[in-house]
């Protein structure tokens, strides 16, 4: 099992090749099977978790990204005019997985056959490879198509509520500021303004009330918990938990065996 955090900055559609995918966002879990294509939006934050196939096989996956770039000079080409104000970005599902198409396994069966080959796309190769993926899209999925061309950026949204369901991704503040419509220092200033203490001290502050609950109360070992809570290695959760608390992560865990042994006796 292979866990990442990840901030998508370009649409992207993803093949599961062998293995599986789970994808956490805030308020949803998504798992994507073997022969499964999915797509995630722009701007999507999220915690990708890949699993090998039962088999031993390696998790695998091949990736198109739809970057803003491509769509731009695909509208020129086509002869269509973008209207911001039909704009309805928020309306749309972040992460959604496509139905079974047999023109989009064909796609990523080319791609596969290029890469284990050897071969270089190339920017032409790749820009029609991405014009094809698009047009399956339109196929498949019309509003997920049209979708596609909503360009814009979120607007300053509330920052104790998408701060207080997304604490526990492990990003930038630079990448907080940018999802909830504000710039660096107007995030830093309107943060402190509603929690009265800076971003870093609240995020790891938060994420160790998170940590001792998932091992007080649902017996998780501090092994499984530190990245899922935000940390990126065990040796500096157990010290910011030791610190806080003043006992090791794994105590916790010892006290809870020890009270269960008590009643057995």
């Amino acid at each position: 099992m292979t866990e990442k955090e990840q901030f998508v900055p370009a649409h992207v559609l993803i093949h599961v090749l062998s293995g599986s995918l789970s994808v956490v966002e805030a308020d949803s879990v998504h798992t994507f099977e073997k022969g499964n294509t999915l797509f995630v939006r722009r701007n999507t934050l999220a915690k990708f978790t890949k699993y090998p196939q039962d088999e031993g096989e390696p998790f695998k996956t091949l990736s198109i990204f739809i970057r803003k770039t491509f769509l731009l000079d695909h509208l020129k080409k086509e002869g269509i005019a973008y209207d911001p104000s039909t704009d309805r970005t928020t309306a749309y599902c972040r992460i959604k997985k496509l139905p079974p198409s047999p023109l989009m396994d064909n796609l990523f069966e080319s791609l596969r056959l290029y890469f284990e080959s050897g071969m270089s796309l190339g920017q032409e190769l790749s820009d029609i490879k991405t014009r094809e993926a698009v047009l399956i899209i339109r196929q498949l999925d019309l509003c997920l198509f049209e979708s596609l061309f909503h360009f814009t950026d979120p607007g300053k949204i509330d920052l104790e509520d998408f701060m207080s369901k997304n604490f526990v991704f492990n990003v930038p503040l630079e990448t907080f500021s940018r999802m909830t419509g504000r710039s660096l220092s107007t995030f830093k200033r309107d943060f402190r303004k509603i929690f009265d203490e800076p971003p870093s001290r609240w995020l790891k502050k938060k994420r160790l009330e998170h940590a001792y609950y998932l091992i007080k109360e649902k017996h998780k070992a501090p092994s499984d918990v530190y990245l899922e809570v935000g940390f990126e290695n065990l040796s500096h959760f157990s010290s910011s938990f030791k610190e806080a608390y003043g006992r090791n992560p794994s105590a916790l865990n010892d006290l809870h065996s020890k009270t269960i042994l008590a009643r057995e006796r």
